[in-house]
């Protein structure tokens, strides 16, 4: 396993990867989300590798040891499915299996609906592929979403604001801790994030100020997020965040197309995500004609490929064999 600078057509991008790099063996990229790096996933690379293919995972966009534009438009959906293009030609290979988790689900979801070409093959980790709106930009549906449930505003809606970051920023340590408790599967129900939030209240101030490491994140490992996000900080990843409308702008000429290609999603059976977008899981297979397994694993929550490496691996392999 080795991490290495890959220069694109757009950016650097810091890479970690394991398995033969010579076109021998397949592709396969696996997408971070927020807030992790490409060591989010490095379970999955030593298996992957082992298992006969080449397993790369950036630092994406904004991340990282990865170039971190400065306007905030340069970090839309097309920037950041084009940096998963550059990347899979700068590997020298035509295509991949992609795999996304959290915002990185996303990402590789609009890979496979936008240039199935190229990612032959896609997985999606704790975060459905949600299709796109006709009703109107996400923002507005978001504060529309939180008015009917009436459990105060979504998280998203507070990132939008141009200083969010600067609350995780003050304390990069605090802020990482109380995100990953936060959204863990071990948390108890009446400590993890619901992702709305009361009058006054922030992402970060929603959590208990107790909150502990997650039972599978060594403080070695904690170190190598909290070292990596004091260096970039975190308007990029949140810029993320910012360009969900610019996203609903650009994508107009996908409306109602579908994945064509093979595709699985697993998904914690505690993940708080599914508070919020688990309405998109019962219709997955509309979307997804050639979704080969959709599951729910019990007791897991949001940052699945961490919490279960084993099974998430033995699940990715199985698909690997069978999407070829």
């Amino acid at each position: 396993m080795q991490t290495r600078i890959v220069q694109t057509d757009g950016l650097k991008q810091q890479i970690l990867e394991a398995g033969a790099n010579d076109g021998s063996a397949p592709l396969v990229l696996l997408i971070h989300g927020f807030p992790e790096l490409g060591i989010s996933w490095r379970a999955q690379v030593a298996a992957l590798a082992e298992a006969g293919y080449h397993a790369v995972a950036p630092d994406m966009r904004g991340y990282g040891g990865t170039d971190k534009p400065e306007r905030v438009e340069n970090y839309s959906i097309l920037h950041l499915v084009g940096d998963m293009v550059d990347l899979v030609r700068a590997l020298g290979e035509t295509t991949c299996t992609v795999v996304g988790h959290d915002w990185g689900a996303p990402v590789a979801w609009h890979c496979a609906l936008m240039r199935p070409d190229v990612f032959t093959a896609v997985a999606g980790l704790s975060v459905p592929f949600q299709p796109r709106s006709p009703k109107g930009p996400p923002t507005a549906l978001m504060r529309g979403l939180s008015e009917r449930l009436g459990l105060g505003e979504f998280y998203i809606s507070q990132f939008q604001t141009p200083d969010a970051h600067l609350d995780f920023e003050a304390d990069v340590a605090g802020a990482l801790r109380r995100g990953f408790y936060a959204y863990d599967g071990a948390t108890p129900d009446d400590r993890r994030s619901t992702g709305f939030l009361a009058p006054g209240q922030t992402f970060l101030s929603a959590v208990p100020d107790d909150a502990a490491l997650p039972p599978w994140m060594g403080e070695s490992h904690f170190r190598e997020y909290v070292a990596a996000f004091t260096a970039s900080g975190f308007r990029g990843p949140l810029d993320w965040y910012r360009c969900i409308d610019l996203n609903w702008r650009l994508t107009a000429h996908l409306q109602n197309r579908r994945i064509a290609v093979p595709a699985v999603f697993l998904v914690g059976e505690r993940d708080p995500v599914r508070v919020y977008a688990g309405q998109h899981e019962a219709g997955l297979k509309d979307w997804i004609p050639d979704l080969r397994s959709q599951t729910v694993l019990p007791g897991a929550g949001h940052w699945l490929q961490q919490e279960r490496p084993e099974e998430v691996n033995a699940a990715l392999i199985a698909f690997l064999k069978t999407s070829k």
